[in-house]
């Protein structure tokens, strides 16, 4: 049977993508190399393992949206899922190296950009799960077919600065939000009501009312 390794080795930002992507630089090694692998169709499901690193200053409250009140991060702080990548792999004899593209969102109804927005320094443990099909040929010359074991994984840190850094070149000096369709109606229309020339005067004008109220 044929027998692969991952492990992620490095990673840097894709500046030519329509939307924000990683290129993480995969190591594969072929630990059954008398049979030559052709082809790989990779898989991998990426998660954020929240758990595995320190939390300190602002990021206690920036992070309740997510984990609730610090003292129940404990029972609150579980893996979750970030994104999904897939790669084609060619020929592998003993061990190559490809990258593997993550898609990434700025969406902040997703679970994930809260956690990299929540974060001030230091780096985001991951944990990528391997799945696929491998095509190789067996000592007799014959094609088969066979499935990456479940239980191919490996551990990353990326760190956070690489993910500041792609968010900014997709989107420099700006934030990404998502309205419900009712919500930037009323927005729109308040906006339109005031003369004020952009989406976010008018939140800006908002925030301000609410404040002198507050007072």
């Amino acid at each position: 049977m044929v027998d692969l390794d991952f492990r992620i080795e490095d990673v840097k930002v894709e500046k030519y993508s329509a939307a924000p992507l990683l290129l993480f630089a995969l190591h594969v090694v072929n630990k059954t190399p008398d049979l030559p692998i052709l082809n790989v169709m990779l898989n991998c499901q990426i998660r954020i393992q929240p758990a595995r690193r320190r939390y300190d200053g602002d990021e206690h409250d920036r992070l309740s949206d997510l984990f609730g009140q610090p003292s129940r991060w404990g029972e609150t702080m579980r893996s979750f899922l970030w994104t999904h990548a897939s790669v084609s792999i060619p020929a592998v004899d003993s061990e190559r190296t490809v990258d593997l593209p993550a898609p990434c969102s700025y969406d902040f109804n997703i679970a994930a950009t809260k956690y990299f927005h929540g974060l001030q320094q230091g780096d985001v443990p991951l944990n990528f799960l391997f799945s696929g099909s491998i095509f190789y040929r067996d000592s007799e010359g014959r094609l088969q077919i066979e499935q990456v074991a479940w239980s191919k994984e490996c551990a990353y840190r990326l760190p956070l600065g690489v993910w500041r850094a792609m968010m900014e070149h997709y989107y420099p000096q700006s934030m990404w939000l998502c309205l419900h369709r009712d919500a930037f109606e009323d927005l729109d229309r308040y906006r339109r009501r005031q003369g004020l020339p952009t989406f976010e005067r008018a939140l800006q004008a908002l925030l301000e009312a609410n404040a002198a109220e507050a007072t």
